[in-house]
């Protein structure tokens, strides 16, 4: 039996689904079920019902240990680097090049070379300034965190961004881990430069891996969220893959698409 979950309270788009799908819905908490025998492709819903359904995966989540994810334009609502380009007039043309990497479009490590020389000589008081003005978190990321904690579920952040970012959000949501590139900073100003080894697509599977190995967990017990081709290599190795807002590159490969809603429609997988 398939298990297809429409994310929503609203009864009127949940009959909609059953004429469409034709079998009865069940009413949980947060969103409805429906159980069918057969499989069938549920994007044309999505783009007609303008709301995120999914199938039930084939995921143990009373087992699931570790939550890893993406944080640019996944667990935060910006991408950091296109920030810090404004602060120097450079956005568009910083924000073209990202968008065209996490299309898979380009060499990340490259990429990220090319945008951090443009912000050479920005001063360090700028990353302060985008963190306090600019950045949030994406809808449903603190609720989602909070429900982890209760479940016992290892939280991390990782990130081809920056680990000014990463570990001011990791304190500030209550994140167990974060993993980023170190900007290189002298005299109180961006060298436009990245020291040490880029954290880049291959980095970021092997920071989850390395997290399995530390709690003692399966990668199969590992849930990843991402919106980029350079979550993809950590997306194929966990147990659960999670496409938010996301490139299409990634919706496709993903085990869950989330379109529409926030974060926290996560929660919904673990009402069993």
């Amino acid at each position: 039996m398939n298990t297809i979950i429409l994310h929503t309270q609203d009864l009127v788009i949940a009959n909609k689904m059953a004429d469409a799908v034709g079998v009865e819905f069940e009413s949980r908490a947060t969103h409805f079920r429906f159980s069918m025998d057969k499989k069938i492709n549920i994007a044309p819903l999505r783009e007609a019902l303008g709301v995120d359904i999914n199938y039930l995966p084939a995921f143990d989540f009373s087992k699931a240990g570790l939550f890893v994810s993406d944080m640019d334009s996944t667990l935060i609502n910006i991408e950091c680097i296109d920030e810090i380009a404004d602060f120097v007039n450079l956005k568009a043309q910083v924000a073209a090049i990202t968008k065209r990497a996490m299309q898979g479009e380009l060499d990340f490590n490259a990429s990220l070379i090319e945008r951090a020389a443009l912000l050479k000589g920005l001063d360090v008081s700028v990353l302060n300034q985008v963190y306090t003005e600019r950045l949030g978190v994406s809808s449903g990321g603190r609720e989602l965190i909070q429900f982890f904690k209760t479940q016992g579920i290892k939280t991390a952040v990782v990130s081809g961004g920056f680990k000014y970012f990463t570990q001011r959000l990791a304190q500030d949501i209550g994140l167990d881990h974060d993993h980023a590139n170190e900007l290189t900073i002298k005299n109180n100003q961006l060298t436009g430069k990245v020291d040490g080894d880029i954290v880049n697509a291959t980095t970021k599977a092997e920071f989850v891996t390395q997290l399995c190995r530390q709690y003692q967990i399966s990668l199969s017990q590992a849930i990843v969220a991402g919106d980029g081709a350079n979550d993809l290599e950590m997306m194929k190795i966990a147990g659960l893959s999670v496409a938010y807002h996301a490139k299409p590159i990634v919706a496709k490969q993903a085990n869950i698409v989330i379109d529409f809603g926030g974060l926290d429609i996560m929660i919904d997988f673990f009402d069993g």
